[in-house]
């Protein structure tokens, strides 16, 4: 056995059944191997986005994703989706062919190593023939206990040698050698959780994605009803559990309604669970001002975004730590109205937007009222990948509907990883259809990959928020004094683009044929573009917010 089917025989045991990449000379003996043992080749126009679909399968199929690309430059080319994935700290594994080990003088040449940690991943370099599947093994353990992407550096003359079987023990999979033991709170910081939650009147729970991973609904809502609490979440975890409760505020925040924001500030104890309380979900503090702070996380203890340590951290599993946090507390004979009134429920049920405030231009749809279209008419069983920028942030406020969401938004701040994330979902999903909404600048950035989602046969809609400029560039210059006409970039009607490319497409500028162009892939979920005229002249609450001093 050659050193190169030793490591694909290794990554199939690690449960490796989709890989994206592109092949070249330094990977295309692995890529072979793999294709031999079933497992799924999905070829990319480039080893970024490639990087970007595994980001977006990992992140739907709870498993490390693999990215392979072949020596020098095509490791080069992942450079800011690695980043994407390091900051949001999704565990994938990058195949990278290298040069001949020690050729310095070769054309594709590129110290790996270096790059790697200029570009936050793990490193990891395959020495010797010996080393084959032990690099392999200690990549996805990695990538696992750390939640992080790591990067597994293949000479090619190393992939070819011979791998003797005889000196090795049968594989063991990382997964074998991981404890997934809960880790149980300490009944001190219970005690102390439950003498803040029984000292206040006005809880509020902020739900982030921690929890929701770790199916910690239940105990949520069992304590947001014996708490009398309001519900939010993080931006990672929008939307999650609004069907079970009507005192579901949505995001705590930048991204926050004004109603959210006015009752949020009225809160004098915060009960966090697997969320970090970054500056963006306090608001620096703004939020709670006279709020005392219980955080359930299974990290070490985390400085929060103003700048402080809760005052109880209760390092456990959200499951466990909320159990037993009920369970003091019913105890104790603790129930709270707190937030649980009917005046509250009545301010929370009322509609977002008035539809007489939608801005009427010519050939341009209010954006916001494209966001409602889009919520009314796609079914909570289609999920949604939310992007980046100034058209984005519609759609993190605005959709209501329950559905799975993913978000990308502050991770590196790039634009156009939306579209990547949502091919690599739809695959982890079995080709379930999925929606993603973007920007035109972001959508355009990547759209060769369009044509592979074509090529496979994905079901992706891509609803494009479609001003015809930098969006977030163009409002910015208006409020700095700058010229906002230098950030208007016309674009081509991308509905025809994506026909051209071989999938269905619309270019809709009134909400009737946005409607339509829906019913459409409804009817035969395939690759789909929806190109969205939107108006110019709506600028976005959190832009309102950070440029204008405005209370939205």
């Amino acid at each position: 056995m050659k050193v190169y089917e030793a490591m694909a025989e290794a990554f199939v045991q690690e449960g490796t059944r989709d890989v994206f990449g592109m092949m070249g000379d330094a990977n295309m003996h692995w890529m072979n191997a793999l294709a031999e043992r079933g497992v799924r080749l999905l070829e990319v126009r480039h080893e970024g986005s490639g990087l970007g679909m595994a980001d977006g399968w990992a992140r739907a199929a709870d498993q490390p994703g693999v990215i392979t690309t072949t020596s020098g430059p095509g490791v080069a080319q992942l450079a800011t989706s690695m980043i994407v994935a390091a900051r949001a700290r999704t565990p994938l594994i990058a195949f990278c062919g290298e040069t001949a080990w020690g050729d310095r003088a070769a054309a594709q040449y590129l110290d790996q190593g270096r790059f790697a940690a200029a570009i936050e991943c793990a490193y990891l370099h395959l020495d010797r023939a010996d080393q084959a599947q032990e690099v392999v093994q200690r990549a996805f353990h990695l990538a696992r206990t750390e939640s992080r992407p790591v990067m597994i550096s293949a000479p090619m003359d190393i992939q070819t040698h011979e791998f003797d079987e005889a000196l090795d023990l049968p594989y063991v999979p990382s997964t074998q050698l991981i404890d997934h033991q809960r880790p149980l709170p300490d009944p001190g910081r219970i005690a102390r959780a439950a003498d803040v939650v029984q000292a206040s009147k006005r809880v509020v729970i902020i739900a982030g994605r921690g929890a929701r991973q770790a199916d910690a609904g239940e105990g949520v809502l069992r304590l947001q009803e014996r708490t009398g609490a309001l519900l939010a979440t993080t931006l990672q975890a929008k939307n999650w559990l609004r069907e079970r409760t009507e005192h579901h505020v949505g995001i705590s925040g930048l991204f926050g309604n004004r109603v959210a924001m006015e009752l949020l500030q009225e809160a004098d104890c915060v009960i966090a669970v697997g969320a970090s309380l970054n500056h963006y979900t306090t608001e620096a503090g703004y939020l709670f001002p006279e709020a005392k702070y219980v955080q359930i996380d299974t990290a070490e203890h985390l400085v929060m975004g103003n700048g402080a340590a809760a005052d109880v951290y209760v390092r456990a599993d959200a499951v466990t730590a909320l159990d037993a946090l009920e369970a003091e507390l019913a105890r104790r004979s603790v129930r709270i109205e707190g937030f649980h009134t009917a005046e509250i429920r009545g301010r929370l049920a009322a509609p977002l937007i008035d539809p007489a405030d939608f801005v009427r231009e010519p050939g341009r749809i209010d954006p916001r009222e494209a966001i409602t279209v889009l919520d009314e008419e796609l079914p909570g069983e289609i999920d949604l990948v939310l992007g980046s920028g100034h058209q984005t942030d519609f759609g993190t406020m605005l959709f209501q509907r329950s559905r799975e969401i993913v978000s990308n938004y502050g991770m590196f701040g790039a634009i156009g990883q939306a579209p990547l994330l949502t091919i690599g979902k739809i695959v982890a999903d079995g080709g379930r259809p999925s929606f993603v909404v973007e920007g035109d600048a972001s959508f355009l950035m990547h759209l060769p990959e369009f044509e592979t989602a074509c090529r496979y046969g994905l079901p992706l809609l891509a609803v494009v928020m479609n001003d015809e400029a930098l969006g977030a560039e163009y409002h910015k210059s208006a409020a700095k004094g700058l010229d906002p006409e230098l950030a208007v970039i016309p674009t081509p009607e991308l509905g025809a683009v994506a026909v051209a490319l071989g999938g269905a497409g619309a270019t809709v500028r009134t909400t009737a044929e946005l409607r339509a162009a829906l019913a459409e892939y409804l009817r035969e979920p395939r690759p789909t573009v929806i190109d969205v005229r939107i108006t110019r002249k709506v600028l976005s609450p959190p832009y309102r917010r950070l440029w204008y001093g405005e209370d939205v």
